[in-house]
């Protein structure tokens, strides 16, 4: 019985044997005779090597056919194809050569349009440079890209009765010429009509603040995306539909139906992370996106990490626009390890920040009241800091690594003794972002920071760790410790004399990194930063070389890098982990 299963088996085997072969592949072919996009493209339409005997058969049918249609699309009309069959069992081979012969050049063009889109900038721009040159090579994918790039720019500019009077190309094979024919007939630009909104639980006037689109105006598909997503920018929605009715439109009009989905009224955020300069931390986050009806909307923040646990809640009330005119009402509580001063602040303060298309103006007030101890003497003063800042930023590519871009921020904030502050100053600020791909997987990266704290000599002793300057960490002088660089003072005690980083009056601080992309997401760094937190006249260059390997993640650049501090006698090494964009 056992001789009878073994040999049923092996006859099992050995039937199946040729099946397997013949599943592998059942025919190769070789194709010679053309280069570049005519190989890509004749490849991409024989596709894979048949792996079945029918499969073989119907490939055998078509090729030649498929060959024509494959140098057609590129403007080859009249190919010389061979081929050579060796039918070797079980594996036949098909030798193919092609000769693609003169391409057809174009000769004729003629794209007209009609009606309103003849007046369109937007079909001007489109149609300039010229889409199609007298005496180029005929691209059918080049022809129906354009017909479709027409078509859409109509669908988005409102033209939706835009058909093609003539769409065709003429092709002469005896002349290896063509001829392109598109008329695109337009018709009448529609407008805007009526904006029906469903219900929602804010004051009409925030909406109409931000409101892109207005009825009577013509229709632009780009202005009512612009407006979608200044809708979810609120923070009042959770989703936003906004669909054009056309089949209400009455007179060219088309009603636009928007529906707006309220966003959960509390949302909570638990965060854990790790940084080299303030260590382990974890924070809790309570958002309430609308308090009320009128757009309020409130923020309330806590931190925990051994170096600078805080608090804050931000109370935010839109003035003339929730997105782009906003009053926020603040509350912090810290404390801080500056140098070798520890500090605990209070804050309260309002902050009114205006956009603009390219600017951000802030109008300031605050007042701060700080305590700090220094070799077990205590501090305490009060400050009371109106102030102004203003930014802008531009970038390209991706938000999360972007490959240009460049940010300035100047802020001054200003106290005086008879106004509610124990001391005058006057703090001015700069901070300053570059960066450029000159070439591509080459990436640079430019930093700079200054301050100034213009301040009465006998007043300096008086001035606040939290107003004083202070560098070094993941985000300056990355060679050297957080805040750990400032203007010393000696000191003298029982155990001897010794240096205290007490933070000075000016900071200048720069940094320039180099970067190359192995991958997409993977790119090595090599950087030098250097500067100095110092009083007025006493600079002194601290500085540091180093490099590391980026990482980037969905929430941006995961860095680890070593930082050296080159300029100091017993300089030694130091690892730094940092996550974020540069903007």
């Amino acid at each position: 019985m056992l001789q009878l299963v073994i040999a049923i088996s092996l006859m099992l085997c050995l039937a199946l044997l040729p099946a397997e072969a013949e599943a592998k592949t059942a025919l190769t072919y070789k194709l010679t005779g053309l280069d570049g996009e005519l190989e890509k493209n004749a490849e991409a339409w024989l596709g894979d090597a048949p792996d079945s005997a029918q499969d073989r058969s119907n490939f055998l049918v078509s090729y030649q056919e498929r060959l024509e249609d494959a140098l057609k699309a590129l403007g080859y009309y009249n190919p010389q194809i061979s081929a050579e069959l060796k039918r070797t069992d079980p594996v036949w081979s098909l030798d193919i050569t092609v000769k693609p012969g003169p391409p057809v050049l174009i000769e004729t063009i003629s794209i007209q349009l009609k009606g309103d889109a003849n007046n369109d900038k937007a079909f001007q721009n489109l149609l300039n440079p010229a889409p199609f040159k007298q005496g180029e090579v005929f691209n059918h994918g080049d022809y129906e890209r354009f017909k479709n790039e027409l078509l859409a720019l109509g669908q988005e500019r409102g033209y939706f009765k835009a058909q093609f009077s003539r769409s065709q190309v003429e092709v002469n094979i005896e002349t290896n010429t063509a001829a392109i024919y598109l008329h695109y007939e337009s018709g009448d630009r529609y407008r805007f009509g009526e904006l029906q909104y469903g219900d929602f639980n804010v004051e009409p006037k925030l909406i109409a603040e931000i409101q892109t689109i207005h009825e009577g105006e013509y229709f632009d598909q780009s202005k009512l995306q612009l407006f979608q997503s200044a809708l979810r920018r609120t923070g009042y929605f959770s989703g936003v539909v906004i669909t054009p009715l056309l089949d209400k439109a009455v007179d060219e009009r088309v009603p636009l139906s928007i529906t707006l989905y309220p966003a959960r009224r509390h949302s909570f955020d638990v965060g854990v992370g790790y940084s080299t300069d303030t260590e382990e931390r974890v924070s809790l986050t309570w958002r309430t996106p609308r308090v009320n009806r009128y757009g309020h909307r409130q923020r309330t923040r806590l931190s925990y990490s051994t170096i600078n646990p805080s608090g804050e809640i931000i109370y935010s009330i839109p003035l003339t626009s929730p997105l782009n005119d906003v009053l926020n009402l603040n509350t912090r509580l810290e404390t801080d390890e500056y140098g070798d001063i520890d500090s605990r602040q209070w804050e309260v303060g309002a902050v009114r920040e205006i956009r603009t298309d390219s600017l951000v103006y802030s109008y300031s007030l605050r007042e701060l009241n700080e305590e700090w101890t220094l070799e077990d003497t205590d501090f305490k003063n009060r400050y009371l800091l109106p102030g102004f800042s203003i930014a802008h930023t531009w970038r390209r590519g991706s938000p999360v690594d972007p490959s240009g871009g460049f940010s300035q921020l100047y802020k001054i904030e200003g106290a005086a003794d008879n106004v509610g502050s124990d001391i005058n100053l006057l703090r001015l600020s700069a901070n300053f972002r570059y960066v450029v791909t000159p070439f591509t997987d080459h990436r640079i990266v430019a930093r700079t920071d200054l301050g100034a704290v213009l301040i009465e000599d006998g007043d300096r002793p008086k001035l606040a760790p939290s107003l004083a300057f202070f560098t070094g960490g993941s985000q300056s002088i990355r060679a050297f410790a957080y805040q750990s660089i400032g203007d010393e003072i000696r000191v003298s005690d029982a155990d001897g004399t010794k240096e205290l980083v007490v933070g000075g009056d000016r900071l200048a601080v720069a940094s320039l990194e180099y970067q190359y992309y192995f991958t997409p997401t993977w790119r090595g760094a090599v950087f030098i930063d250097g500067g100095d937190a110092f009083d007025s006249g006493n600079f002194d260059l601290k500085w540091g070389p180093g490099f590391g390997v980026h990482y980037i993640s969905p929430v941006g650049a995961i860095r680890v890098e070593m930082a050296n501090s080159a300029s100091e006698k017993d300089s030694s090494w130091r690892i730094v982990l940092n996550i974020g964009a540069e903007f």
